[in-house]
């Protein structure tokens, strides 16, 4: 089989095309689930007050990502501890596709029905992510790893952009403008994201850069502690998680609210299909330039412009919220929005290719468990915290702190030398790798 460029020159491309698969189907939650129509199902079908959906909303996804921060470390000392990532992985994505299917049963005034299924499939849906990620050094180089991580982005947004045409034509064609004819879409988001993790299943292998001393016998929560001592001790990576999980507050908000912000401006029924269509075509073209660039130019340079291109669009909201309070503009909203795209499909992807730079390849599920936590830990308190501003003080306060989320990331991050973590984390492997030998030798 002749791969395209994309894959062409890496040493292992089918499995890198099945890892990115998984990033594709997955969309279909990220997408239907989190960021498009089911908070607009639950705010204004399950729940039925906008005021009082917006707070519970907050609750819901913040409640998911507090217990995934209690569990990522765990799930990754566990994961390496008995080399069974893949399996983990296929766990969590199966399970999940179950219970977004079963999101299609909420109907109206099922509130908290609602959020007995969608707590757990977000906590399984955000447990795959860290464990997808933690695939990425062992698919890639350090020259390589830039790309190899660009491209699962990019699969992931292409698949969304195809996702979403299937969505909007259906919208169209069948009447499924208004939020109370949605439940069907959830059934397709299951279906979407069962397909997608097939190939994974088939082609993904278990990492081999596994513990080579044997099976270790520290429990999980000894290997959590010991992890987190041995992260103290990689100054740059500390820095980077440190920067990470502040603009990390604002991209798991936006995540969480962007359809509840679109809807804000009157971007409502098939617009806000076609909207957040949009959306992610401009994150998948930002995606694939990075997938081209990110290792030429560097990832801290990529960072830099992105978190940039964040402030400039969060602050412009901020600003069209307060001088044009009531009844704004909705194409402003619309152009906004490209900057947006712009930003989700440049941070995620650089910011998950640091990590792999730091992380030295016998710590990779540990390193990344720690990734996800900051990450989740991130959405859990910016979510909740936007949330609740935003129900009960006003817009305004809540798009002024989410500006301030990226701002003072950036600060942070200007912070991080890339080059001083890629040698700590290369000095780590290659202490390991004597350390082998000589038991070996023994």
């Amino acid at each position: 089989m002749k791969w395209p460029p994309p894959f062409r020159s890496l040493p292992n491309p089918r499995e890198v095309w099945a890892w990115g698969m998984f990033d594709l189907a997955n969309q279909s939650f990220t997408l239907l689930i989190i960021t498009l129509l089911f908070p607009i199902y639950f705010k204004q079908v399950a729940v039925g007050d906008p005021q009082r959906g917006d707070a519970l909303w907050s609750i819901g996804v913040s409640t998911a990502l507090f217990i995934v921060v209690a569990l990522s470390p765990f799930i990754g000392a566990f994961a390496d501890a008995h080399r069974c990532r893949k399996r983990l992985l296929m766990l969590t994505g199966s399970l999940c596709v179950l219970l977004t299917g079963l999101l299609a049963l909420v109907d109206a005034g099922w509130g908290w029905y609602a959020l007995l299924i969608f707590v757990p499939a977000n906590i399984l849906y955000q447990l795959g992510e860290n464990l997808l990620a933690s695939f990425l050094p062992g698919l890639s180089t350090t020259r390589t790893i830039g790309r190899v991580s660009a491209i699962g982005w990019t699969m992931g947004y292409v698949g969304g952009v195809l996702l979403l045409m299937i969505v909007a034509a259906l919208a169209f064609g069948v009447g499924k403008k208004d939020p109370e004819q949605w439940r069907v879409f959830f059934v397709i988001a299951a279906v979407w994201f069962g397909m997608g993790i097939i190939p994974a299943g088939l082609y993904l292998r278990e990492p081999k850069h596994e513990n080579q001393l044997g099976q270790d016998p520290r429990g999980p929560i000894e290997r959590v502690t010991e992890t987190l001592k041995h992260a103290s001790n990689y100054k740059q990576l500390m820095r980077f998680l440190l920067a990470f999980l502040v603009y990390g507050f604002g991209v798991q908000t936006m995540i969480a609210f962007a359809a509840i912000l679109a809807s804000d401006f009157g971007i409502e029924g098939t617009r806000l299909i076609l909207f957040t269509l949009q959306l992610t075509v401009s994150a998948g073209l930002t995606a694939i330039v990075v997938a081209k660039y990110q290792d030429r130019i560097g990832v801290r340079i990529t960072i830099i412009v992105f978190l940039s291109v964040w402030i400039a669009s969060c602050l412009s909201l901020l600003l069209v919220k307060l001088l044009i309070p009531t009844d704004p503009p909705e194409w402003l909203f619309w152009a906004i929005g490209n900057g947006i795209g712009i930003g989700l499909g440049g941070i995620g992807t650089s910011s998950r290719a640091i990590v792999g730079m730091f992380a030295p390849r016998h710590r990779t599920a540990e390193f990344f468990g720690l990734w996800g936590m900051t990450y989740k830990l991130a959405g859990a308190i910016g979510v909740l915290a936007f949330g609740q501003i935003k129900a009960w003080v006003g817009d305004a306060a809540a798009l002024g702190m989410l500006t301030g989320f990226f701002a003072f990331g950036l600060i942070l991050f200007l912070r991080v030398r890339v080059i001083d973590g890629i040698r700590a984390a290369r000095r780590n492997e290659r202490a390991r790798e004597w350390l082998d030998s000589a038991h070996s030798a023994d």
